[in-house]
């Protein structure tokens, strides 16, 4: 039977990692471990993870916050098994979920993406906004271009042992949030590695507390990690910087952009947040587009700028 190894990385995920341990108890697929990356234990996530010691769960403990990368990294380097599959904390996988990662590794050499199915509490957020943009993106998602698929790698992926290591891990040159993931499907597909949608390894995904202001700080710092994809790839390799609608809608994302800095950005969408309850659907999922637009293009400027 292929081993398989699921690496979390893992920072104040007490309260998440027992809905994951609870669900990968019960996996179809047996030969499993999954490497607990703590990356600085600020909430006892250790001594959660202490109480599943009747399963095949072995952790790694930083000291302090190190970051995603380092802490994906190693725990890849500590994994054992043949398939690699990358877990966040906060996911709630299905019986079969280890077995689909698997059985795909065994049909082909691949990259394996598997989509989130997102859980969050309701709110005028997810109203107007959050629940569409979930819909419209797993529709877009299964009808991508293969050569496009690298900008679905994320937190439910998976690749053989071998094909990681030719790689060479992830980039440590991402140091904020976000993009580390993108650059990693991205050198997969340019290394000739096929990436293929797997719908049995879908996973729920229990997101936090979910608003404009949280997507739109998330934005901003996305969008600095984007110019640092561009600045190691090629200009333009990460794509378009605003979204092609209207020439009306671009002006207006790249005029807001200019109000949303680290200080105003929760302001702003913080506002967004207080007005939505009462207005009309379609006008609050402009708002939210536009704070979260603007976030990520101010973002993208800000990392240009920095040395």
């Amino acid at each position: 039977m292929t081993s398989a190894s699921l690496i979390v990385p893992t920072r104040g995920g007490a309260a998440r990692l027992p809905v994951l341990f609870d669900a990968l108890r019960h996996q179809s697929h047996t030969d499993w471990e999954a490497i607990v990356v703590i990356d600085g234990d600020i909430d006892g996530s250790a001594d959660v993870v202490a109480r599943y010691a009747d399963l095949p769960v072995r952790v790694v403990a930083f000291p302090e916050n190190r970051g995603r990368v380092m802490a994906l990294n190693t725990g890849f380097a500590a994994a054992d098994g043949d398939v690699l599959i990358r877990c966040d904390d906060d996911f709630e996988p299905s019986v079969g979920h280890v077995a689909a990662h698997v059985a795909a590794h065994e049909a082909r050499e691949c990259g394996v993406i598997g989509l989130p199915l997102n859980i969050a509490a309701e709110n005028a957020y997810m109203r107007v906004y959050g629940h569409d943009a979930d819909e419209r993106g797993r529709r877009d998602a299964y009808a991508r271009r293969p050569d496009k698929r690298w900008k679905l790698w994320g937190g439910n992926t998976s690749v053989r042992r071998e094909v990681f290591e030719r790689l060479g891990g992830f980039d440590d040159r991402y140091r904020g949030y976000g993009w580390e993931d993108l650059d990693f499907g991205y050198r997969l597909h340019q290394l000739g590695v096929p990436l293929v949608l797997v719908p049995d390894a879908e996973v729920r995904h229990h997101m936090a507390s979910v608003d404009t202001r949280a997507r739109a700080h998330r934005a901003l710092m996305s969008g600095m990690a984007r110019h640092t994809f561009d600045t190691l790839h090629g200009t333009g390799a990460s794509g378009a910087r605003v979204q092609a609608r209207t020439s009306m809608w671009n002006a207006a994302v790249v005029g807001t952009s200019y109000l949303m800095t680290p200080t105003t950005t929760p302001l702003i969408a913080g506002t967004v947040d207080r007005i939505l309850p009462p207005l009309p659907e379609p006008l609050g999922r402009k708002l939210v587009a536009l704070a979260v637009e603007a976030a990520g293009a101010s973002g993208y400027r800000r990392g240009r700028q920095q040395p």
